[in-house]
């Protein structure tokens, strides 16, 4: 098991986030579809400056945290990112970013990254080929940017991460995706689904049953390769892969009763096995998201905050505000979720939920699944057939 999964089967998710993610800036020359945060190409002054950066790196580090992740926009926008990674390795935690693929994003950049003591870093791949990925990221050219930029990191020797958004754009081209993320070296994929914020909302959004088939594919992907495959804001994804695996168990075990693989469990909590209190990373409860300004969300995707790290201790907001509070307790899920057998290692979607009905505690709106106490459902030809019961 690795350190990291040893670290989290202690968490208390109330007090310590797993992951905690600042976006640094806004800045990025790409345009890309589907961004939350609408970037520009010019930095806001009203960024949080590198001593504001260091004293929340200290802050995180203080709750018990190891992964900080440097986002943006384009972090590499930020002259001081050498600084900030430096910092935070210093401390001890696990440092990640996520440069975009721009002409800036050269060896020497790579390097000077790996020297300040990057873990790990990421880059965007959201089709096989130029057409569908230049598209979507609205620039020409960025698809090679990307797949030189997997070449620097190899050179540098920093462990490559590839984030792909999945939605109605590339959801045909998938098999071809995951055969070139296989192609490209990665220890790890992160597979996001699409929440309608930002430019997103002028997307078209895929439908339940199309969720299923995708997350078919990703649980036999995810056995066939030695990286770990996540999947971001489909928490429901975590009910299909239990589903799976507790098929050809012997009965009286129970659906929560099984240990999985731990490239099947990354963010589900103690070293992947779903116990007597499973538990899966979820907005605002084991992820906090500091915006460029200091605001404070349980998702870069759920544009609520619970305060500004300015005015209050990003420790005091994780743990104490009435909306990161609210957000952890799940006997408040309503609707589906809050029926679910699954709610306490799934949770749905907060912030899909919240986007598409304006209550972050409502059901997911893209889950399929619907508990056994409100009906019984089954597939029917392409899509799903809901019976009462």
């Amino acid at each position: 098991m690795s350190p990291v999964m040893k670290s989290i089967k202690d968490m208390d998710f109330s007090l310590t986030p797993f992951v905690v993610i600042w976006e640094v800036t806004q800045a990025c020359d790409l345009a890309c579809r589907h961004c939350r945060a609408g970037a520009v190409n010019m930095r806001d002054p009203g960024e949080l400056s590198t001593r504001e950066g260091f004293d929340l790196i200290d802050k995180v580090h203080s709750m018990g945290t190891q992964i900080m992740i440097l986002s943006g926009g384009d972090p590499i926008k930020r002259e001081d990112i050498f600084d900030l990674i430096e910092h935070g390795a210093e401390r001890g935690l696990r440092m990640a970013t996520i440069p975009a693929a721009t002409p800036s994003l050269t060896p020497v950049l790579v390097g000077k990254l790996k020297e300040a003591g990057l873990a790990q870093m990421a880059l965007s791949l959201d089709g096989p080929d130029r057409e569908i990925h230049d598209t979507f990221r609205g620039v020409p050219g960025a698809f090679d940017l990307t797949m030189r930029g997997a070449r620097y990191a190899h050179s540098a020797g920093i462990p490559l991460q590839i984030n792909t958004t999945v939605g109605a754009h590339n959801i045909d081209s998938f098999d071809e995706i995951a055969r070139l993320v296989r192609d490209l070296g990665v220890v790890f994929w992160e597979v996001f689904f699409l929440v309608p914020v930002g430019r997103g909302r002028l997307l078209k959004q895929i439908k339940a049953y199309q969720y299923e088939r995708l997350f078919d594919k990703l649980y036999r992907f995810s056995r066939e390769v030695d990286f770990i495959v996540k999947i971001t804001e489909a928490q429901h994804y975590r009910r299909y892969v239990i589903e799976q695996e507790t098929k050809n168990r012997p009965a009286g075990g129970g659906p929560l009763g099984v240990t999985l693989p731990e490239r099947l469990t990354r963010d589900f909590g103690p070293g992947g096995s779903i116990g007597l209190a499973p538990k899966g990373v979820n907005s605002g409860n084991g992820f906090v998201f500091i915006s460029h300004t200091g605001e404070v969300y349980p998702s870069g995707f759920l544009p609520i905050s619970g305060g500004n790290v300015r005015n209050e201790s990003i420790v005091d907001i994780y743990r104490d505000s009435p909306l990161f509070r609210e957000i952890r307790d799940y006997d408040r899920l309503k609707g589906k979720c809050g029926a679910c057998e699954f709610k306490n290692i799934c949770g749905g979607s907060r912030a899909r939920a919240y986007a598409f009905t304006g209550d972050y505690m409502e059901s997911e709106p893209s889950c399929a699944y619907v508990p056994e106490d409100f009906n019984r459902v089954y597939r029917e030809g392409k899509g799903i057939r809901r019976v009462n019961v």
